[in-house]
């Protein structure tokens, strides 16, 4: 400063003299900068010719002793340059509180005067952890336009905005624009599109990542043309063709809408039958030739063959000798004149060859008569123990663990979890009292196990009593002749007598909360859902099983029974949306191309009308086939039965084998080995009435695929250790007929099997039982059993679960309305594995209760609420067990833990 006073005669001899008068000039001046964190910012001058330089801040200059100075002569100019530094540290600028930035400017002295510099700022840098707005997912369609918004944090300096994708940069083409607004704009939507998109902030402090924003480009399916109409399904009469076309022109992508519509189309078809021909009248005798003969002839035109039909039999000319043998010109006949003996040597030796083969045929048929009457008892077959001589070694394998219903069984018996089976009693006695036993009188009582709003929940008491009427045997192979024959009342079951003569029928009354009627272990429920009733109003419905031999007589064709007939009621119900009824059926889905399955309606004159194909769409009902159930939403109250029709030999329905065994004497010891349709409506009137009559579960019950082939059904015993045990001649090999099986129609086949023991102290028995399909499948039960009696074990009673209603509302108050990403119902019903037929969805008031009305029918034996969970977390509702409450408030209000039957749909941290 002293210097600044003394003037330019201070500076030294070595300066230039044109300096004088020239005044200072910068040839660098401090620019603005940014403290980062804690470090100090360095501001900087540089003037020539400058005899000082001094730094003010904030209008006060700095102290000297803060300055750092530096001097030196240009080589270009020979001028002397000054430079000076100085420090500003991040305490000096939090200090500063004034209208403007920290700033700081330099001043020059020469001895002409002073020159000042440009104001230098000084900010503190920071960026804030949190963007303004991150982007957002979107669903958009092929072609689409994508608009991708984001704010940075705020931060000094401002933040540059990238753009990544699955952590890669987004580099702008003629298709992507990057904004100067820090939008990312995609024109036109393309597949390699989908991805998950970042917004990166960044400035000399930090950088900061958004929100991943997930986008999905979707394609909605189209239909392909369609195919040609296949040939008419029958050889003969009325028929059906089909055809189809597929959703896959394009098919859906990325969740992309499924093609509206019908996939399969039916018509009916009449497909000519054969008309043979036959002959017109014979024309009449042509004038005698020369020849001595005369002709006539016929033509195969009354009718004319068609349409695969047989040619006329015989031969269309005629000819014969018009001089009553006066005249003779054929070769033949004139070898006949002149030797008489051999023509007539001729005649015998054909007379005595069609003797022959008359007496082969009458051979034949006698034997095959001999037969037929004499294979009443089968085929006797030897097993393995007889080739022993009786003395063969073996051991006993102790009885399997868990199955309630086995005999020795540790544990108590509990069918409530896992397989459960139940039924009427519908069982089957055969004609021959040693091999097919009557059933005795069974009183079978049922803990009826439903939903109501109000936990309503009543005792049903059902009688079931045997008939003592019997029937013949000799079936014929051909299961449709069998169906005639059906109709007609000639043709019952293997000689059984149906013990099945009442309806299981289970009743409740119904508010606006909705509930469920259960009949208790039979796979037949039905679903009221929440709202069906209007609020303020009761209705009193029921559920019934109808006994199988009340239709025998009005199913068509080949037509069987799948499953029980369920009647739900009142008649004239009306409610505001569909009921979900649930039905157990036996029919292999493995081989549904060779069914023709159907839902069918009991009309008011005992009749069946069609409701529709299980593979057809339509809008007044929907059919979801599981690989065991049948689940139907239904708004017409009624009797509704599954019904089959196999279209070829491939066609399986399952049959369940099961063997019982008890104590019917002292030394005497029974096994029934039952067959019967692979439903628990069918199988656990069997196990009932084993109950009643003391008889144990020996084998876990096993699954034989039952093929509509035509062939008959054999039971065989085998290896009985015949040192211990004698059993009755002619009695190891009984065999159900074909149709017998085929249409049995849910009610049971049984056979039994006595065995001797040679001494009391005998106290166990192995044996091995095989059922085969002649050319089919083979199951063999192997029996390995203490002989002793066994106290009945308490029936088994059942159990479900409901789905709540406020997460019903929550979810269709979502879902029913279409929104930004899409999440509506038909996303749902995606989600949920219910995506066909969204037709008739569409025309529910509420698609989505619907929708979750067949979900908790589908899975309320499981108890799978996480498969809810998992769908409404796909479609982003549901966030990760990281996520806090208020992410799920939208969707589930401010309660955010729901825990049903230990199932829990979110867990909030």
């Amino acid at each position: 400063r002293r210097r600044q006073e003394e003037g330019p005669d201070s500076v030294g001899s070595d300066s230039v003299p044109s300096v004088q008068n020239t005044l200072p000039h910068f040839i660098q001046e401090p620019e603005d900068a940014y403290i980062v964190k804690s470090n100090p910012i360095k501001l900087r001058c540089r003037a020539a010719p400058a005899l000082q330089i001094f730094f003010k801040c904030n209008g006060e200059w700095v102290h000297q002793n803060e300055h750092f100075s530096h001097e030196y002569k240009d080589a270009n100019s020979g001028l002397k340059v000054r430079e000076v530094m100085i420090n500003v540290s991040r305490q000096q600028v939090e200090d500063f509180h004034g209208p403007e930035d920290y700033w700081c400017l330099c001043v020059a002295w020469s001895h002409l005067g002073t020159s000042k510099s440009r104001k230098a700022t000084a900010r503190i840098a920071y960026l804030r952890k949190n963007f303004e707005q991150d982007p957002q997912g979107k669903e958009v369609p092929l072609d689409g336009m994508i608009v991708l918004h984001c704010r940075p944090p705020e931060g000094v300096p401002a933040a540059e905005v990238e753009w990544m994708k699955n952590d890669e940069l987004v580099n702008p083409d003629e298709n992507i624009d990057l904004r100067a607004d820090y939008n990312l704009i995609i024109s036109a939507a393309r597949l390699s599109d989908s991805g998950n998109y970042t917004c990166l902030a960044s400035n000399i402090v930090a950088k900061r990542r958004s929100m991943t924003a997930a986008v999905i480009v979707f394609v909605n399916g189209g239909w392909s043309l369609w195919t040609e109409w296949s040939a008419c399904n029958v050889p003969c009469g009325r028929g059906i063709q089909k055809r189809s076309r597929t959703c896959t022109n394009p098919a859906p992508l990325n969740g992309g809408a499924f093609c509206e519509g019908m996939s399969v189309q039916k018509i009916t078809c009449n497909a000519p039958c054969p008309i043979d021909g036959g002959w017109d009248e014979w024309t009449e005798w042509t004038v005698c030739s020369i020849q001595c003969e005369r002709q006539r002839s016929r033509e195969c035109n009354s009718p004319a063959p068609r349409h695969r039909g047989k040619m006329c039999e015989g031969h269309r000319l005629a000819a014969e000798n018009c001089t009553e043998g006066l005249c003779t010109q054929s070769k033949a006949s004139l070898s006949c004149l002149r030797v008489p003996q051999r023509c007539s040597n001729d005649v015998a030796l054909y007379s005595g060859l069609g003797a022959g083969i008359i007496a082969v045929a009458i051979l034949v048929v006698a034997v095959m008569l001999y037969r037929k009457n004499h294979s009443e008892y089968g085929v006797d077959v030897i097993d393995s123990s007889a080739l022993s001589g009786g003395f063969q070694s073996f051991n006993f394998k102790t009885t399997r663990q868990g199955n309630p219903l086995l005999l020795n069984s540790s544990i108590q018996p509990d069918l409530t979890v896992g397989r459960t089976y139940s039924t009427p009693l519908c069982f089957q006695a055969g004609a021959d009292k040693e091999l097919f036993d009557p059933l005795p009188d069974i009183k079978v009582k049922v803990q009826s196990s439903f939903m109501v709003s109000l936990g309503v929940a009543e005792r049903a008491e059902y009688h079931n009593k045997a008939s003592s009427e019997t029937f013949p045997r000799e079936l014929s192979r051909d299961y449709c002749g069998t169906a005639d024959r059906r109709k007609k009342g000639l043709m019952t079951l293997n000689g059984p007598v149906n013990l099945c003569t009442e309806h299981q029928r289970i009743t409740g009354a119904f508010g606006h909360n909705g509930g469920r009627l259960v009949v208790p272990d039979t796979g037949v429920s039905l679903l009221v859902p929440h709202g069906a009733v209007p609020e303020n109003s009761t209705w009193d419905m029921y559920m019934a099983i109808t006994p199988p031999e009340a239709s025998l007589q009005t199913l068509e064709g080949c037509e069987v029974l799948l499953g029980p007939e369920v009647t739900y009621g009142p008649p004239g119900l009306h409610l505001l949306s569909p009921v979900a009824l649930t039905m157990a059926h036996c029919a292999e889905l493995e081989t549904a191309e060779h069914w023709n399955i159907q839902l069918k309606r009991r009309t008011q004159d005992s009749k069946w009308e069609e409701v529709m194909a299980v593979d057809d769409e339509c809008t007044s009902c929907y059919c979801l086939m599981d690989s065991g159930s049948c689940h139907l939403l239904l708004d017409a109250p009624g009797l509704y039965a599954l019904v089959g029709e196999p279209l070829s030999q491939a066609a399986v329905k399952r049959l369940k084998l099961a063997v019982f065994g008890a104590l019917e004497g002292p030394t005497s010891y029974g096994l029934r080995v039952y067959c019967v349709d692979d439903t628990p409506h069918a199988f656990q009137g069997v196990v009932w009435a084993e109950r009643s009559r003391g008889g144990q579960l020996l084998e876990e019950p096993q699954m034989l695929p039952f093929r509509a082939n035509s062939f008959s059904l054999q039971v065989t015993i085998q290896d009985v250790p015949a040192f211990l045990w004698s059993i009755k001649p002619f009695t190891t090999c009984q065999e159900f007929s074909f149709s017998q099986v085929w249409c049995s129609n849910q009610s049971p086949l049984h056979c039994a099997f006595s065995l001797e023991r040679f001494s009391p102290a005998t106290a166990q028995l192995s044996c091995k039982i095989s059922v085969r399909q002649v050319k089919g499948h083979e199951q063999i039960l192997q029996v390995y059993t203490a002989v002793a009696e066994s106290e009945k074990e308490p029936l088994p009673f059942f159990s479900h679960f409901p789905n709540p209603p406020s997460i019903h509302q929550r979810i269709c108050a979502t879902f029913d309305t279409a929104n930004a990403k899409g999440n509506d119902w038909q996303l749902l019903a995606r989600k949920l594995h219910l995506d066909r037929n969204l037709g008739y969805f569409a025309k529910q008031p509420s698609p989505s209760a619907v929708i979750l009305s067949l979900w908790e029918a589908r899975h309320q034996d499981s108890a799978d609420l996480d498969s809810l969970a998992s769908a409404l977390e796909e479609i982003g509702k549901l966030h990760s067990a990281k996520s806090n409450c208020k992410d799920h408030v939208l969707l589930y209000g401010d309660d955010c833990d729901f825990n049903f039957y230990n199932s829990k749909i979110i867990v909030c941290t």
